[in-house]
């Protein structure tokens, strides 16, 4: 018979001796967490082993008034992403006893939720990864917790002292007009041109081109230049080694994501809005004119320039490029089913390619990676168009950052901060800019691991080291309410797509859905002083025969094409560093 276990007798003695132990107990179990974590996980990083471990020890001591509670946040599916829900969830639950569930969903997804959540003030979810583009939206309606009120007042005692704002790289693009920070910055990728430069690079090809067209092969500067390469390759060269190609790729499926393939944000690659930087002032990139901070119109009978010359011309590109230089299939995928082709080796070039791909087309065997593991590809701004001016933001930005929303219960929304900063934390943001390629930190973009790696990664660390960045941003305050507006584009662009309509005729509505959605918020006046002011409509002349946007139809809208050596691109970045 097996003997048991003696059982030991409970005494008041016994009873003290383990209430005095049990922290030491704890302590002992956070910290081995931490230093599982920062020996195994964490590395490398811009801190040293010393001050990740401080760093993680504030943690476990913040989180003790939280130990043992469950929260749900919310991101869309991205690799950056899938690291932090099946890896920071399980650190943090670790180092603070906080179990969090983050729940990986499509964008429109991750909108649809935030939005209901504001329109019942009832919590979905304890924090919200959502885009900057919001940003107008939530420094209008007040459903958002700003962050720079937070660290101020309910957050004060549970910030991070090592947050280090200064260091994010995005904060810009999540400030509102009244100079308050609405969301931390968790993850950003730019769209930029992307190219085979194992193809710009055969001297046969070079040859050929310079034959037809009359200049170099190289990376397309303008819009021209760019049209040019898509027909060369699709039209004179056709096969290379014995397989088709194709000088262009993009998508055109009437889907949620034609809508991003415009509002992030091709208007602005032409030259369609108003100078700066990070939006167009008066008029931004989606065309929308604002007065101050109130928005008044986007059509061009009211001052936009939705509907006006240079989106037309953007537009009509769209349309010839995809039917005439890309894959035939192109014209019936979405955006998620067109970003892996460049990657299976037909693509020359694309004018509109996010960087997020960047980690899923470095993989070692795809046909545009080397034996070495060095892509075949490059990656460079992205060209512009001929209504395009120095001081114009260039393209799009994704920031994706934390949002804390005001119908939170307190207790959750603490706990979710603490999550939200551990995911952004220094101790473990080099390695999670590593695994998704999406830095937000200004110290791992210049950290000497960045270094090592640039090579494979075809100029992604180049173009985050280099100025020029600043001119891809996301989109701005002028959009008061990004989820009713963003939903208008797709169905109307669609139309153009498909050739039901022409891009004059499809943007017409568009631009008149944009104001009719602007004149419900007027009249619900729910958005304060800056909400939306309708400019009575005027005879479309009056405003193209004024400076700036929305800009009068060129006379030659395709100048001679011009393109640049992409090492000499990479020295003219050095050298403005």
């Amino acid at each position: 018979m097996k003997q048991l276990p003696a059982v030991t007798k409970w005494t008041p003695l016994g009873f003290m001796i383990g209430l005095l132990l049990a922290p030491a107990v704890h302590a002992d179990q956070y910290s081995d967490a931490a230093s599982k974590w920062v020996n195994d996980e964490f590395t490398p990083s811009t801190l040293n082993k010393d001050e990740q471990l401080k760093e993680m020890a504030w943690f476990t001591n913040a989180a003790k008034p939280f130990r043992g509670m469950e929260i749900k946040v919310v991101s869309e599916t991205i690799t950056t992403h899938e690291y932090e829900s099946k890896v920071l969830a399980k650190a943090f639950e670790e180092l603070t006893g906080i179990k969090v569930t983050h729940d990986l969903i499509q964008e429109g997804d991750v909108v649809e939720k935030l939005q209901t959540e504001m329109q019942s003030n009832r919590s979905i979810y304890d924090a919200y990864i959502n885009d900057s583009d919001l940003i107008g939206t939530h420094f209008r309606y007040g459903k958002v917790f700003p962050i720079s009120d937070y660290i101020e007042s309910e957050g004060k005692d549970i910030t991070l002292p090592t947050l280090d704002l200064d260091d994010f790289i995005g904060l810009s693009f999540t400030t509102g007009p009244d100079g308050k920070i609405y969301q931390l910055p968790d993850q950003q990728f730019a769209n930029l041109y992307w190219f085979r430069a194992d193809w710009f690079a055969r001297d046969d090809l070079k040859a050929k081109f310079k034959g037809i067209y009359g200049y170099e092969l190289g990376v397309p500067v303008n819009w021209s230049a760019y049209e040019d390469i898509a027909e060369f390759f699709s039209v004179h060269v056709k096969e290379i080694d014995g397989e088709r190609v194709y000088g262009h790729m993009d998508y055109g499926k009437k889907d949620p994501s034609l809508g991003w393939r415009f509002t992030d944000a091709w208007f602005s690659m032409a030259g369609a809005g108003d100078k700066g930087i990070p939006n167009g002032v008066p008029v931004d990139e989606w065309g929308i004119r604002v007065d101050g901070c109130s928005p008044v119109g986007s059509s061009v009978e009211r001052g936009g320039a939705t509907n006006g010359p240079a989106a037309v011309f953007a537009t009509t590109k769209y349309v010839d490029w995809l039917r005439d230089f890309a894959p035939p299939e192109a014209q019936g995928m979405t955006f998620s089913e067109a970003g892996p082709v460049p990657a299976q080796g037909s693509i020359a070039q694309q004018i509109f390619w996010y960087t997020a791909f960047t980690a899923d087309m470095t993989k070692p065997g795809l046909a545009v990676v080397n034996t070495d593991g060095t892509p075949k590809w490059r990656m460079a701004p992205s060209p512009r168009g001929p209504y395009w001016e120095d001081g114009m933001k260039l393209g799009y930005q994704d920031t994706g950052s934390w949002t804390l929303m005001q119908s939170t219960e307190p207790k959750r929304r603490m706990a979710a901060w603490l999550y939200a900063q551990f995911t952004v934390a220094k101790t473990v943001s080099l390695k999670k800019t590593l695994v998704g390629l999406t830095p937000i930190r200004e110290s791992d973009i210049n950290s000497q691991a960045m270094t090592d790696v640039a090579p494979k990664l075809g100029g992604l660390v180049e173009f985050y080291r280099s100025p020029a960045r600043v001119q891809w941003t996301p989109t701005g305050t002028n959009v008061p309410d990004y989820p009713k507006l963003a939903q208008l584009w797709w169905q109307f662009i669609a139309e153009a797509a498909n050739g039901e309509k022409t891009p004059q005729e499809a943007l017409n509505g568009l631009a008149a859905a944009q104001d009719k959605v602007l004149r419900r918020l007027e009249r619900a006046n729910v958005q304060g002083e800056c909400g939306p002011k309708l400019n009575k409509p005027r005879d479309a002349d009056y405003w193209l025969n004024l400076p700036g946007a929305p800009k009068a139809k060129l006379q030659n809208e395709k100048p001679k094409g011009q393109t640049i050596n992409y090492d000499a691109l990479l020295e003219e970045w050095k050298s403005a560093m």
